[in-house]
């Protein structure tokens, strides 16, 4: 989630935003909230969710253990709150994070490789 040279690095994102980076569905990220009492974003005068980076990374965290580690949601927040009571949930977050960037590069060095294959 780091800006493009010269692009002032954004704080705060729309459920648009949040679901174009996470790639999940507006309906997902309402139900997490519903369900993980960490991930409540503030909403603006027009009554639109807007989430904070640390609520992004947050999110993507437990997209990893839902879908990566393959955690129930009772699980995960077991899972939260170990990382919380031990100060890991930042670290965690940002492992999360890490790991849906290497899914996403290798992907892309996929379709990279097909493109090549294909070109033979």
């Amino acid at each position: 989630m780091s800006a493009p040279k010269g692009e002032p690095v954004r704080e705060f994102f729309s459920i648009g935003d949040v679901c174009e980076l996470t790639e999940l569905k507006p309906h997902v990220l309402r139900y997490w909230e519903s369900q993980f009492r960490v991930l409540s974003p503030a909403k603006n005068r027009s009554g639109n969710r807007v989430y904070t980076r640390r609520e992004v990374e947050f999110v993507l965290l437990v997209k990893q253990l839902l879908y990566t580690e393959k955690y129930t949601i009772e699980g995960a927040k077991q899972k939260l709150e170990e990382h919380r009571k031990s100060g890991g949930v930042r670290p965690a977050a940002r492992r999360g994070l890490d790991t849906e960037t290497v899914q996403l590069l290798e992907q892309d060095l996929k379709g990279i490789l097909e493109i090549l294959e294909s070109n033979d």
